[in-house]
């Protein structure tokens, strides 16, 4: 992932193993426990969070920075908006 070399990342959530709906589950309540502007890293095994993690940023307005998918795992970077 390019940007988290770039990125200070305040909170890791780690996911594998979990399945849907658990995964967006798990970041909602990550989120709201953080302060605006602060970055999450997901790791995920579950394919269904390619589809789900962007709609969950595009409907809360979250900014999703990075997502990449590197030996069947699924690596997200999501910055809370204010």
């Amino acid at each position: 992932m390019v940007l988290e070399e770039q990125i200070e990342i305040s909170h890791e959530l780690d996911t594998c193993g979990l399945f849907c709906p658990e995964p967006v589950m798990m970041l909602h309540n990550a989120v709201r426990d953080m302060a605006p502007g602060e970055v999450v890293r997901v790791v995920a095994t579950d394919p269904s969070t390619c589809r789900d993690i962007p709609k969950f940023c595009n409907f809360l307005d979250h900014e999703l920075l990075e997502n990449e998918e590197r030996e069947n795992r699924y690596y997200y970077l999501i910055r809370k908006t204010g």
